[in-house]
């Protein structure tokens, strides 16, 4: 799949589709602020999930504060024990793994989960980190200097901001 042919919402539909063998009795779902969140949050209706998802920042461990200063993210939000608990977690984009990395520190500050699984809408590869995701949607190449972000319009409908590199 190419860049041009990536359409959100179909890529959606396919995430739904791969996530629900995820999901076992008492898995939380558990959305990287922002992208993630917003597929976590229309994830958990869909799904007909009882009870609230997760948001979940990086912000608190990243490990490029030098570079890109203290982001503007929503604070975690965990309505739910996490001990114990499955916990699915899902991002929009997967590329470096340094942002997974960041949240499953962030998540372990909250608890000890039984189990951690990663669901992405897309894959773009360029790992720095061995993380991988049980489930993507898709798995597309692009340049390092590119930048892929979900996007979300007011009737919540799904689209991609795509900047290429220079």
């Amino acid at each position: 799949m190419t860049v041009n042919q990536l359409d959100a919402e179909a890529l959606y539909t396919d995430l739904l589709a791969g996530v629900k063998p995820l999901v076992q009795p008492g898995t939380a779902l558990v959305g990287v602020w922002s992208g993630g969140a917003w597929l976590a949050e229309r994830l958990q209706r869909d799904l007909g999930l009882d009870g609230e998802h997760g948001v979940i920042s990086s912000a608190l461990h990243r490990d490029d504060f030098s570079r890109r200063g203290m982001s503007s993210a929503e604070p975690t939000r965990l309505p739910f024990e996490v001990d114990g608990r499955h916990i699915l977690l899902i991002d929009d984009v997967l590329y470096t793994g340094r942002t997974t990395r960041a949240v499953i520190n962030e998540l372990f500050d909250f608890g000890r989960p039984a189990s951690v699984t990663l669901a992405v809408l897309v894959d773009r590869g360029g790992r720095e980190l061995p993380i991988e995701a049980a489930f993507c949607a898709t798995r597309i190449a692009l340049g390092a200097g590119a930048r892929l972000r979900l996007a979300r319009d007011d009737a919540g409908r799904f689209s991609f901001d795509i900047k290429e590199s220079d």
